[in-house]
């Protein structure tokens, strides 16, 4: 099970990154952006690696508080999310080591 949560991580994380760097782009251009609450989505979703990685290498919504403060909120709970599904999946730690 912790693979495909391992994949979902992978996935939802390059999706949010690209959806970062598209709505950066399409800011610049001056052409319909992809709604905030749908780029706070995917870090609520597990992407805030791929968020706040897109916030800071495009420089895209770094001024907006909700932005500095769900996105890092978001980190922190995936991380902890995904130390309890390590530390509770036995059968991947017992592959781990042996």
């Amino acid at each position: 099970m912790l693979y495909i949560v391992l994949l979902w991580y992978l996935i939802i994380n390059i999706v949010s990154f690209v959806m970062y760097g598209r709505d950066k782009k399409k800011a610049v251009n001056g052409e319909w952006r992809t709604p905030e609450q749908t780029l706070l989505l995917t870090g609520g979703l597990g992407g805030g690696i791929g968020s706040l990685a897109g916030m800071k290498i495009f420089h895209h919504k770094t001024k907006k508080p909700l932005f500095r403060i769900l996105v890092p909120f978001f980190l922190i709970l995936h991380i902890l999310i995904f130390v309890y599904l390590v530390a509770t999946d036995f059968e991947f730690i017992y592959a781990l080591i042996s």
